[in-house]
């Protein structure tokens, strides 16, 4: 089994809210994951310690779009690597406007640079749109693109001997904590993510290498703790979407609801403040409040 490193970013100053993966092959680097452009002197200072430059990253590979996966996505293109990337996220890549744009409106403008740094045009040349179950050969190492749509509809596992890259689709896992599901707007969708569950299951990795945070080997009892967070945190939300409440008031509540569980779970508060900065629970709101209503009017 090739050697997987496991790169704390230090977002925000937190350990294990946000990772990448290093992997060496006869080809050169290849990259899992970038953190967000604010984090990148911190994935630069923890490749050359491992003895490397940036340069010798070759290729990048995103499981998805949003900025804490793949937002150092063009400063490694710049560097020379070639970044692959799901169909559906090449476009917002090479033209990132609307993207910023987007999540401003979720975190606010003023907060951007500070959580996410920078965001620049990734030229078309320098990506590979990555189909589903299509293999790509390193040197002499291979990593297969499984779509895994749930969390979002660019979203990409990426298969390694034995191993499964997951982004997000596998939930969020912090030191020892429940495993719970990422529910950010606007392409939640359970149904979908429940089926890319199940082809995980159907792949059968030895190991899950989760973004947030590191290497998981009790696969079956995370995926069924990850399902079993994923009804509970939808139904509540349903309830609220039900009796007509808005996403602002529900906000606090839902915090209150999902403090609790981990209470009730012995998770420590300095370990809740971390998936926080990986999972902020109040962009599950909004995230399944618009599930909701999608399927209320017809359109899930």
């Amino acid at each position: 089994m090739r050697d997987v490193e496991v790169l704390d970013l230090n977002f925000r100053n937190a350990s294990q809210a946000i990772g990448a993966f290093l992997v060496k092959s006869s080809a050169g680097l290849i990259l899992v994951e970038t953190g967000p452009e604010s984090t990148f002197s911190v994935l630069n200072s923890q490749v050359e310690a491992l003895g490397y430059q940036l340069s010798d990253i070759r290729y990048v590979l995103l499981s998805h779009i949003h900025f804490d996966h793949a937002g150092a996505a063009w400063k490694l293109a710049q560097a020379g690597a070639q970044v692959y990337v799901h169909p559906v996220g090449l476009p917002h890549l090479a033209s990132p406007d609307r993207l910023w744009n987007s999540a401003s409106q979720i975190y606010g403008a003023e907060n951007m640079g500070k959580l996410w740094g920078r965001m620049e045009p990734i030229p078309e040349s320098a990506m590979t749109e990555a189909s589903h179950g299509e293999s790509f050969v390193f040197g002499d190492v291979s990593f297969t693109a499984w779509h895994t749509p749930g969390h979002a509809s660019h979203h990409i596992a990426w298969e390694f001997e034995g191993g499964l890259f997951t982004g997000d689709v596998a939930g969020v896992k912090i030191c020892g904590g429940p495993a719970v599901p990422p529910c950010p707007p606007p392409d939640i969708h359970m149904e979908a993510w429940k089926d890319s569950l199940q082809l995980i299951r159907k792949i059968a990795p030895s190991r899950l290498y989760l973004t947030h945070f590191g290497m998981i080997e009790m696969i079956e009892q995370h995926l069924d703790e990850l399902e079993e967070a994923m009804d509970s945190w939808a139904m509540w939300i349903k309830a609220e979407f039900d009796n007509g409440t808005t996403v602002e008031d529900a906000t606090p509540r839902f915090m209150e609801f999902t403090r609790a569980q981990m209470n009730s779970l012995g998770v420590s508060e300095a370990v809740q403040s971390l998936y926080e900065y990986a999972n902020p629970s109040w962009m599950s709101v909004a995230g399944l409040m618009r599930y909701w209503k999608l399927k209320a009017q017809g359109r899930l």
